[in-house]
């Protein structure tokens, strides 16, 4: 097990969603995640967020189009609903309370 990538993980899955909510169309390549989550200082390879917008994807908070060798992420209902905190996706952190 890798402790550093499991304690990540679930931070930088609500920095995708995040991305992805913030986006006019709800929508954004691994290549912008890449640089997105680069800003919070975590830096992963293509391959690593990949296999996160998979995971996002089997929870239901995403759907991932593979168009080539960048993936493309659209939040779902269920990504938003995680991020408005009506439900609680296990895995993934929980967003802030608004002024805290």
């Amino acid at each position: 097990m890798n402790f550093e990538n499991d304690t990540i993980r679930p931070d930088a899955r609500l920095i995708i969603l995040k991305a992805l909510a913030g986006q006019p169309d709800l929508r954004m390549h691994s290549g912008y995640i890449s640089k997105e989550l680069l800003r919070f200082g975590i830096d992963r390879q293509r391959e690593w967020i990949h296999g996160e917008f998979d995971w996002l994807e089997q929870m239901g908070a995403v759907t991932v189009t593979r168009p080539g060798s960048v993936h493309v992420a659209m939040i779902t209902e269920k990504g938003l609903r995680h991020l408005r905190m009506t439900i609680n996706i296990e895995g993934i952190d929980r967003p802030s309370l608004p002024g805290a």
